[in-house]
């Protein structure tokens, strides 16, 4: 097997020309060089953690208002949600999360109803009930009452 070296060769060829190879071209960075690079890497990851950042973070009432100005919108037929979202300045996912967490809040926030305050109610509904069911056949009876005089039935 001949001798396999690394350093660049010298090959004569038939006409009497020499042809030099090239070596193969790797080159390592130096020390300071990796020094260097990895202070500047430092230094812009430094700087970009101390940039002051834009905090987007909504107070309850600004949500509140964002979310009263699409359905706003919506509702007039100006736009569709997703045009309202995005003059709104908010995303999709941000708009149903803030929705979805409203429902949330609403479900939360109903106290249950104490048995008493139940009961008060339903004898309330069952009264306007028995109101209703007279008037509604009160009604019927005159109504009745016409169609046969009409008729001639009566």
């Amino acid at each position: 097997m001949p001798d396999e070296n690394t350093t660049p060769t010298t090959l004569v060829a038939e006409d009497a020309t020499t042809v030099h190879t090239p070596e193969r071209a790797k080159r390592s960075a130096t020390k300071r060089e990796k020094a260097a690079g990895e202070t500047t890497r430092a230094t812009s990851k430094a700087t970009a953690s101390t940039q002051p950042t834009k905090s987007r973070k909504f107070s309850e009432q600004d949500k509140l208002e964002k979310l009263r100005q699409i359905g706003a919108q919506v509702a007039d037929g100006t736009s569709t949600i997703k045009d309202a979202i995005k003059s709104a300045g908010i995303s999709e996912q941000t708009y149903y999360n803030w929705k979805g967490s409203l429902k949330a809040d609403d479900k939360t926030s109903k106290k249950p109803a104490s048995a008493s305050d139940e009961f008060a109610e339903l004898v309330k509904l069952d009264d306007e009930n028995q109101k209703l069911r007279k008037l509604l056949a009160e009604k019927l009876r005159t109504e009745n009452a016409d169609l046969r005089k009409r008729l001639g039935i009566d």
